[in-house]
């Protein structure tokens, strides 16, 4: 047979463009079998939390195929080997070597063990929006079944009703079809790799020499810099839709293929020479993974003139091991603080995001540490004393390491009282500090862009950043400086180790409560000096009040603020003055949860949709107490509205959980206060993770509102979903489900990709 050029598109959010050579299968992998894995797969089978570390969003997780070993284990005393996809292991045969079995090679006079697991979800089908058996058990309480394809009939004889896709409208016919004549084909992959356009490519020689070039000082940036975007997907100014890159370490120079360093961390030694290369993202592209950053010419002139202008100096370069890892301030002193924080805050929200939405995919080890609804501000580097003060920067320096480099569990008491007395220890220089300058003032808050104002939700273990300031006023807010921003930054993202053991995520765990408390101290100092404490008091209930006096160090509740603020509620009156002098930052206005006057919704969108805003506005600001129905409603849910015109939107329904406060690392129900839960509801998909979904006709709105003010227990929201809910066994699903994703390629095509669904709930 001739060779042909196969020319192909993946969906966009599902890796992008590519060309190869061969003969073109019966059946193509990447024409086929990818698109069917990416609708019906792929929300379960993405990232390490996927069911077995099945992974489907490219050939290489499913060559890969299954393990038994689980990535999240909080207890487990040793770390675990990293099984990362497209980094640890090459090949089937590689990850064979790691534990890894088939899911796709026939056994036998036996069918493969994923076409097995098809056809037992094929030959028992839902019925149509019924609540799944309860037998059926979801989500993160699921036990980690992972057959054998030689236990393949025990786990069917226990689990008649759990074939694939799992507890879900499973595949149409001729997607069963496809997948099974595959399977029965062999399961031959033809591979494809993302190719950069010449647009690209050109961008990305640029790019890889800066951070190349020869010179001791050169190359400490681009250490600085490599650490800094290790995480993100890069896409280039004028670059292809769906093309994304990631910053990698490699063996190997511009021009030849890479030779990845695969460390454990992207601050661990390399062992060799290092070049900083651009790969391209593979396989499909996942909301809860997709943290974008975008190069450009004009990022490029920022980044000289921020790192390479003036004529500071580098001496010596440092090495690596776990004092750097521990302390990066001591790590990169040479480079000017200034340089570092602005970097930092040109891209606030990327970095926000890295640390709070995390591209671990399962996230409680930070989120069980915040509340579920706070703002985050930003000092500004000319008040920064960190910035501003070489001696208290070099006083303040040390007192800046972060614990988590040393796994022995045996230890994990004595490190955690010595990271908290050093950093209590910087916590009363910065206080003392502060207390001898200017009192804060607007002018403290950094204005630079709308990045500048943050909004964060936690939805049990995971989290969202949106930029601009959403929801009802707050209880507590957090003010960002250079010290605390990076070492949240590194003890989140840089240094956590998601294979680590227990002694490892404790430590990293107690330590960002830590980070917490600073930064809520941070912003307490904009509040008037008699408030503080009260303030604390509020925040620190139940319990939180000895965790006050054994782990933190005391505020300073004297030093007066310079803001002018309403003593009755000065923190909800610098919300409305915050929201009046940066108005033009506040990337996201919200009538919704902030409703001034007779107007509730957005003026210029469809004046059905208006309509709809206006009632669903009826449900924010509202504590559990008076609103009964906020019981029963999972952390985030979407509401798709569609007016008769034929436009629809997409809200999230967040529920903020109330707690007494958040300083424990266990029993953290006891802390729970359900009466003073509340919902925001806002346009936009606010979650990695949808945990339900209504489809509400925009007319019929009122009647939805209606009926979730009326709702007072179990049985009246019944009345709800079934009127109203796309159940996991709703015929169209998919339709639903996908049309968030399309919703995010229309508002947001950047940041588009498929959600995750292992957290949907059976209501």
């Amino acid at each position: 047979m001739s060779r042909r050029v196969i020319s192909f598109f993946l969906l966009i959010w599902a890796g992008g463009v590519a060309q190869a050579q061969g003969p073109a299968p019966a059946i193509s992998y990447t024409r086929d079998i990818q698109p069917i894995f990416t609708e019906k797969c792929v929300a379960c089978h993405a990232c390490y939390d996927s069911a077995c570390q099945l992974n489907l969003g490219s050939a290489e997780g499913a060559t890969r195929g299954a393990s038994k070993a689980l990535v999240y284990d909080g207890a487990r005393s040793e770390v675990s080997s990293p099984t990362r996809l497209f980094v640890d292991a090459q090949g089937p045969a590689a990850w064979r070597d790691k534990g890894f079995y088939s899911v796709l090679d026939a056994q036998g006079s036996q069918a493969a063990l994923m076409a097995r697991m098809l056809e037992l979800g094929h030959r028992t089908p839902l019925q149509p929006n019924a609540k799944l058996p309860e037998e059926i058990t979801l989500g993160l309480e699921r036990e980690n079944m992972c057959p054998l394809p030689g236990e393949f009939a025990a786990y069917a004889g226990a689990h008649p009703k759990e074939g694939m896709p799992l507890a879900v409208t499973g595949l149409t016919d001729q997607q069963y079809q496809t997948l099974q004549r595959w399977l029965a084909a062999g399961a031959p992959v033809d591979e494809r790799g993302l190719l950069p356009s010449a647009r690209e490519a050109v961008q990305i020689t640029a790019w890889e020499n800066l951070l190349n070039a020869p010179g001791a000082r050169e190359s400490l940036v681009a250490r600085w810099l490599f650490e800094h975007w290790f995480l993100a997907h890069i896409y280039f100014a004028g670059g292809e839709p769906g093309h994304f890159f990631q910053w990698v370490r490699s063996r190997t120079p511009s021009g030849r293929p890479i030779d990845l360093i695969a460390t454990r961390r992207p601050n661990d030694d390399p062992g060799t020479q290092v070049y900083y290369r651009l790969m391209p993202v593979a396989g499909v592209i996942v909301y809860k993974t997709h943290i974008t950053y975008g190069l450009s010419a004009a990022k490029m002139a920022r980044i000289k003139t921020l790192f390479y202008s003036g004529n500071w100096q580098v001496t010596a370069l440092p090495g690596y091991g776990p004092q750097r890892r521990a302390n990066p301030f001591e790590t990169f002193e040479a480079i000017p603080a200034a340089a570092r924080y602005q970097f930092m805050l040109d891209n606030a929200e990327y970095f926000v995001d890295t640390f709070i939405r995390g591209p671990v995919c399962r996230g409680q080890i930070a989120t069980d540490v915040i509340r579920d609804h706070f703002w985050a501000l930003f000092q500004a580097p000319e008040h920064d004393l960190y910035i501003t003060d070489p001696s208290y920067r070099g006083a303040a320096t040390p007192l800046l390491a972060m614990p988590g480099q040393n796994d022995d569990v045996g230890s994990v008491l004595s490190l955690w009282l010595a990271y908290r007395d050093k950093r209590n220890e910087y916590e009363a220089l910065r206080r003392d500090a502060y207390a001898n300058v200017r009192a804060p003032s607007w002018s403290t808050l950094w204005a630079g862009n709308d990045n500048a104002l943050l909004s964060i939700f936690r939805h049990f273990d995971s989290a969202t950043v949106s930029k601009g300031l959403i929801g009802e006023v707050p209880q507590t807010m957090w003010l960002f400086d250079y010290p605390l921003l990076e070492r949240t930054y590194y003890q989140l993202a840089v240094n956590f180790d998601v294979f680590g053991n227990v002694s490892h995520q404790a430590q990293t765990r107690l330590y960002f409560d830590l980070i917490r408390n600073g930064a809520e101290q941070n912003f307490l100092r904009l509040m008037p000096a008699n408030s503080r404490d009260a303030y604390l008091d509020d925040w620190y209930q139940n319990g939180g009040q000895l965790k006050m006096w054994l782990d933190y160090e005391r505020i300073d509740d004297s030093k007066p603020s310079a803001l002018k603020l309403d003593e009755k509620d000065p923190k909800r009156d610098f919300a409305r003055q915050l929201l009046l002098r940066y108005g033009d930052l506040n990337a996201h206005p919200d009538p919704i949860n902030r409703c001034e006057g007779a107007y509730c919704s957005r003026p210029n969108i469809d004046p059905g949709l208006q309509e709809a805003e206006q009632s669903l506005s009826r449900l924010t600001s509202r504590p559990a107490a008076g609103l009964k129905v906020i019981d029963q409603l999972p952390e985030a849910t979407m509401l798709r509205i569609e007016s008769r015109s034929g436009k629809r939107e997409i809200y999230s329904l967040l529920r903020n959980r109330a707690h007494s406060n958040v300083a424990f690392m266990l029993g953290e129900e006891s802390r729970y206060q359900p009466g003073l839960d509340s919902v925001i509801i806002y346009p936009g998909v606010l979650t990695s993770y949808p945990n339900f979904m209504f489809n509400v006709p925009a007319d019929q709105v009122p009647a939805f509102v209606d009926a979730m003010e009326q709702a007072k227990d179990a049985a009246g929201f019944e009345q709800i979903v079934q009127r109203w809910g796309i159940r996991r066994s709703h015929p169209q699903f998919w339709q639903y489900f996908h049309d968030l994703t399309t919703y995010l390629q229309e508002t947001d095509p950047v940041n588009a990709g498929v959600l995750d669904m292992n957290r949907y709930e059976n209501l």
